[in-house]
């Protein structure tokens, strides 16, 4: 019996070394692109599918040869984490739900929390799972669960810090202070008759009732299938790399998959918040939860890349990268939500070292005289922007010392609206983006009517 059991626990063993060795090469492929290791991902999920199953069915043998509750934890947070980082891929609401689904099991059966282990490493397994919880929870708008999530983080914050002192925690402090932030910020916290911004079945009619107006191309109906949401504001409300701005733009662009994520289930907290003593459970958690939840009269989600706080060139190459990706006849959205610093010359740049005020303030004339008499007439007596005023207004993308690296022109677009663009400005100098005739290349139709009501967009805006 002995010899039996030490067979199942080392193949378990194996189990566990070659699905964190698949998961290694799938967790920082980036979260844009249709066809970034679609192949490996696949492979990852089977091998931790095995892994769970294998350890549902031999949970006596391996507990009796020394398997830890805490390590049944890691394994469904992994599940959970992958099903996370399909639904930021993909941005299919049954992956969230998924993740949700695990993460839920694991709080629930207390994997971390039973053993009370002093071991740094698993303390650090349990932060993580917490941050990773929440965040799935936020996304969901599951308010409830995330309140009751983040008072187990700071208290197992404040018992890290009292047992491993010589261990610096600023950072799970910080990240504590981060969602507190976000909850007195955001409206589904502080108002509780808020309605969510997702395509709601129990507050909204169907999308097939609602009137069309008449397109502007009759030729074209194009799809939403793709979004970029970028935002880079100094000491802007988020949580992880999810910020407030981002946050309400991905709900706006999602359907809910029933109208069950609505439904407020009122708590009934029992010991630490939790209702149902899951101490001893087998360990079967229900996957196919998900499927019950989605709605196949919706159209899907569009794919969504997050950016935080990306510097100018990663903007840029993300949306080469989705451009270059994106099926014919449809139509990509982007969101940029930065400041934005007016054209202008800084007087601290012409100044020589031995220049005076006067000799500034005469250079600074000059400069706008000629500026003047040469751009007028073509910029402002016809109508039209010149072609270097794509170049004087701009986003501020970066720190305050990095200078014209870190600005984003409307310029630095034009070469994007080759295909259909719906762009969403989200500044004070907003304006600098307008969209007029010198946008557009010649014969380039579509990105004067980049997007319409009548454009059989799959996708609410």
């Amino acid at each position: 019996m002995a010899e039996e059991n030490d067979a199942v626990f080392k193949n378990f063993r194996a189990l566990v070394e070659s699905a964190d060795h698949k998961f290694a090469r799938v967790r920082d492929f980036p979260s844009y692109g249709r066809a970034q290791g679609q192949h490996y991902f696949q492979k990852v999920f089977k091998a931790y599918m095995r892994l769970w199953k294998h350890q549902q069915e031999h949970r006596t043998e391996l507990v009796k040869s020394g398997l830890n509750r805490w390590e049944i934890g890691e394994i469904a947070s992994r599940i959970g984490q992958l099903y996370f980082g399909q639904y930021m891929r993909t941005s299919e609401a049954r992956f969230l739900v998924e993740a949700y689904v695990f993460y839920e099991a694991i709080l629930k059966r207390r994997y971390f929390e039973g053993c009370k282990v002093k071991d740094l490493g698993v303390r650090f397994k349990e932060l993580r799972f917490y941050a990773r919880f929440l965040l799935v929870s936020l996304i969901l708008n599951r308010t409830q669960m995330v309140k009751i999530v983040l008072e187990k983080l700071r208290a197992l914050v404040d018992d890290c810090k009292a047992n491993f002192q010589g261990t610096n925690f600023k950072e799970w402090k910080l990240i504590v202070q981060e969602i507190v932030r976000f909850m007195n910020v955001d409206t589904t916290f502080t108002i509780t008759s808020a309605r969510p911004f997702r395509y709601c079945a129990m507050l909204d009619c169907h999308p097939n009732s609602v009137a069309y107006m008449a397109r502007f191309h009759a030729k074209k109906v194009l799809k939403f299938r793709d979004a970029i949401l970028m935002s880079y504001h100094r000491n802007e409300v988020k949580f992880a790399e999810l910020t407030l701005d981002a946050y309400r733009m991905l709900q706006c662009l999602e359907w809910e998959p029933s109208g069950s994520f609505y439904q407020n289930h009122p708590a009934e907290p029992k010991e630490n918040g939790v209702a149902v003593d899951y101490s001893g459970a087998s360990g079967v958690i229900d996957m196919n939860l998900a499927a019950d939840m989605t709605d196949p009269t919706l159209p899907p989600n569009p794919r969504k890349a997050i950016l935080y706080r990306p510097s100018v060139t990663h903007l840029i190459a993300v949306m080469a990268t989705i451009i270059e990706e994106l099926p014919p006849e449809s139509v990509m959205l982007v969101y940029l939500s930065a400041s934005g610093k007016p054209g202008h010359i800084n007087a601290s740049q012409l100044e020589t070292s031995v220049g005076s005020r006067r000799t500034t303030k005469n250079k600074l004339a000059s400069h706008n005289s000629i500026e003047h008499n040469s751009s007028a007439p073509e910029s402002h007596v016809n109508g039209k922007k010149g072609s270097n005023d794509y170049y004087d207004d701009y986003l501020w993308l970066g720190p305050k010392s990095n200078g014209g690296s870190s600005n984003l022109y409307p310029g630095d677009i034009i070469p994007f609206t080759r295909r259909p663009i719906f762009l969403i400005i989200d500044s004070d100098n907003s304006h600098a983006f307008k969209a007029g005739l010198a946008w557009c290349r010649e014969g380039r139709e579509s990105c004067l009517t980049a997007f319409t009501s009548e454009t059989n967009v799959q996708g609410p805006i």
